[in-house]
């Protein structure tokens, strides 16, 4: 959540009388320039009148952005400037420490996956294990606080580092621009996702149809996904007008690399062009990755409704959620 020296407020950290807590602790750190570690006690009297329904305890790190400072601002504007270039830069702050004169809470760091390194966490030995951590970090693609032991400085203590990953946009490759594909492409934007369409009909692969989409491709679906770049990290879903269209990029794209594929239809039409596939020499293993039918079961009936339940199952995919799909077994 960013906070600015008039009070307005971006994002969140969950809302509530928490939230207004810590906005009025943010304002009064700007005030002092004075970061530093809050407790947001959400178990009191204030929080049951309040009705909050998450409570516990949370820790805020309130961290002071300087843009006056030309270190903060040398460091901020390369960080932005590293992770616009796909660098994969992950960030590194001080958020605890037992010796704040040696060791400055706020103090950041950057690495990049070419191990470009930008920033002073304060002693070599702190910068060199945060080194050491960065690469896990980036694989896992996460948030992580790492307490790191500084026995050289004080017996029996820690200072907290707080690791951040470079989000990675998400790649939505909709194969068919047909109805379900409208709704899709528009509540994937939504969502961040960086959203490719293609469809072979001009009538159907246009601006003024998918204005939202990141790219919009009109040709035939083969030559289209032989152009293309789908990786780990791309999403496919194939929603063409047919079966034969259907086959025809599932079989193209089953073999290479991606996060997900899915495909629309009915159990029975689904089975069939399985064995299709198989039949001319699809491995069984590939075939068992293709969530089909389609989405999560919600008892969607609309376009809309088809659309909420492919993102659901996307997300579920994404962030490792435990929902049942409806993939054949």
């Amino acid at each position: 959540m960013l906070v600015l020296p008039d009070g307005q407020v971006f994002g969140t950290i969950g809302g509530g009388c928490g939230e207004a807590e810590v906005r009025r602790e943010a304002l009064d750190a700007l005030a002092t320039q004075t970061p530093g570690k809050y407790t947001v006690n959400m178990t009191n009297d204030l929080a049951e009148e309040e009705g909050m329904v998450c409570g516990g305890i949370m820790d805020v790190f309130i961290d002071i952005l300087n843009p006056g400072a030309d270190g903060d601002k040398k460091l901020l504007a390369d960080h932005l400037a590293a992770y616009d270039s796909m660098e994969e830069p992950v960030l590194i702050t001080v958020t605890d420490t037992p010796d704040p004169a040696r060791i400055t809470p706020g103090s950041k760091l950057f690495i990049t996956n070419t191990c470009r390194v930008s920033g002073d966490l304060g002693l070599e030995q702190i910068n060199r294990t945060a080194r050491e951590w960065a690469n896990q970090v980036r694989s896992e693609g996460k948030t992580r606080l790492v307490n790191i032991p500084v026995n050289f400085l004080i017996p029996a203590s820690e200072v907290q580092l707080f690791f951040e990953a470079a989000p990675t946009p998400v790649d939505l490759l909709i194969l068919g621009g047909g109805h379900i594909a409208l709704p899709l492409a528009t509540m994937a934007k939504l969502l961040g996702y960086r959203v490719t369409v293609v469809d072979d009909r001009p009538a159907f692969a246009n601006r003024s149809r998918f204005p939202g989409a990141d790219l919009v491709i009109c040709n035939d679906f083969v030559q289209a996904l032989g152009s293309l770049d789908i990786s780990p990290k791309t999403f496919v879903v194939i929603v063409t007008r047919g079966h034969r269209h259907d086959k025809m990029c599932l079989r193209e794209v089953i073999t290479r690399p991606n996060a997900y594929i899915g495909m629309i239809g009915s159990r029975r039409r689904v089975k069939a062009l399985m064995a299709e596939l198989q039949a001319e020499g699809i491995s069984p293993e590939y075939l068992q990755r293709v969530h089909s039918p389609i989405g999560l079961d919600i008892a969607a009936e609309t376009p809309e409704e088809i659309a909420v339940g492919i993102l659901a199952e996307l997300i579920k995919v994404h962030r490792g959620g435990q929902a049942q799909s409806r993939k054949l077994t």
